[in-house]
């Protein structure tokens, strides 16, 4: 994958630079409650911004559906980002036209400024090419760093970079350069770890892998539903009974493309979701009719980690078991750990990303011990899925 970057930019001094960030942070009242998002964008704004360029920052915020809202304007979180960024930071309260051209000549060479939310404009989400023409004459650059926004083909994430020269940031390059190790050109054998609730909504992730993977570890509800393909009875657990045969096809391209299914041995079981209830440890085909398989059990944790110790890279997306509740969590930081220490070790290249998988991972403790973990949702999911993400192509070198 040939993108380019801002190693290939060239001069900016005094020159003007659309850069996409992903500013859409969590909110309570006026107060950013978790500034990671604003804290990515570090890098590539103050190396731009050092380096002379009027550094011009594009996001959106919320979902105002074409139409200007006051509660979802930049301007909220211009004091924050300036605080992270430790740096001054002016609003221009539009992203197009005389007024905002005004405000950005006025700017000094090494300013950054916010611009209003993208998302204020009916022809941002369309892509449409004369709004993305008029942004442009704002800019003499466009740089995207924005790689959770990637999978949209929007104005702000991919018609710019029709309109002016285009890189990636910081934070893009990071991202990409980390997908690329794990499933574009990565180290053999790999192993993916794919849990969650329901088979439906990662089917194509599934297909995509099992032709990319040496390992397939199959948790969470998932992984009743290709349990009962095989036969197992699940009780009352979360299962989707009518996707049996899809699963069985699953087996079946495993079974050509050389991927091994990992599925538990034993699991956790109890008769209620509900915190600390009284559980089973037992193997997977004692499961009773009123019983409901809530986590992977400690045999099968020992198992996987063998599988982990045998790999050179992992790709991770979704808990083992219903992690947010004390003991089923256990699994999930088991396996976690255990990742953890083999990437620390350098035995492992481990990336994990998806809302799920964050937390499950900040949870055990060792989201910082990870080589990559992704912040991005649907664009990490995509990515697995094997799609083609509108705004990464339009990088393309």
């Amino acid at each position: 994958m040939g993108f380019r970057t801002l190693d290939n930019i060239g001069d900016v001094k005094g020159k003007r630079v659309l850069v996409r960030e992903d500013l859409n942070v969590p909110m309570d009242g006026d107060r950013v409650t978790d500034d990671t998002r604003l804290r990515a964008a570090i890098p590539t704004v103050n190396e731009l911004a050092e380096k002379g360029a009027k550094v011009l920052i594009l996001a959106h915020f919320g979902r105002p559906k074409g139409q200007p809202n006051p509660e979802m304007s930049l301007a909220r979180i211009k004091d924050a980002l300036a605080g992270v960024l430790g740096r001054p930071v002016h609003f221009i309260n539009d992203i197009k036209g005389d007024a905002a051209s005004k405000a950005v000549d006025a700017l000094n060479p090494g300013a950054v400024a916010l611009l209003e939310n993208t998302r204020f404009y009916a022809g941002e989400e369309k892509n449409d090419p004369t709004l993305a023409a008029e942004v442009a004459k704002l800019g003499d650059f466009y740089v995207n760093d924005a790689f959770s926004a990637a999978h949209r083909a929007h104005v702000s994430t991919e018609g710019l970079a029709h309109k002016l020269p285009a890189f990636a940031g910081r934070a893009m390059q990071k991202e990409l350069e980390a997908l690329e190790a794990a499933l574009g050109k990565p180290t053999h054998p790999v192993a993916a770890v794919v849990g969650g609730a329901k088979v439906s909504t990662k089917l194509d992730v599934l297909t995509n892998l099992v032709a990319k993977v040496d390992h397939l570890i199959i948790g969470g509800g998932m992984a009743n539903t290709f349990l009962a393909a095989q036969g197992v009875d699940v009780g009352k657990s979360l299962c989707e009974h009518e996707l049996k045969d899809t699963v069985k096809g699953i087996f079946a391209a495993a079974e050509k493309t050389g991927c091994k299914i990992h599925l538990p041995s034993d699991v956790v079981v109890a008769k209620e979701f509900k915190a600390n209830p009284p559980i089973r440890t037992i193997p997977v085909n004692e499961v009773a009719d009123d019983e409901m398989i809530l986590d992977v059990g400690p045999k099968a944790v020992v198992a996987l980690s063998e599988v982990l110790k045998a790999s050179k890279t992992l790709v991770w997306n979704g808990p083992l078991g219903a992690f947010e509740i004390a003991p089923f969590d256990k699994a999930t930081v088991a396996l976690a750990q255990q990742a953890a220490a083999l990437t620390k070790a350098g035995s492992l290249i481990s990336v994990a990303g998806g809302g799920d998988t964050v937390a499950a991972l900040n949870h055990a403790g060792v989201a910082k011990d990870f080589s990559f973990v992704s912040t991005a949702g649907g664009a990490f999911l995509e990515w697995m899925e094997g799609k083609e993400l509108p705004g990464v192509k339009a990088l393309e070198a």
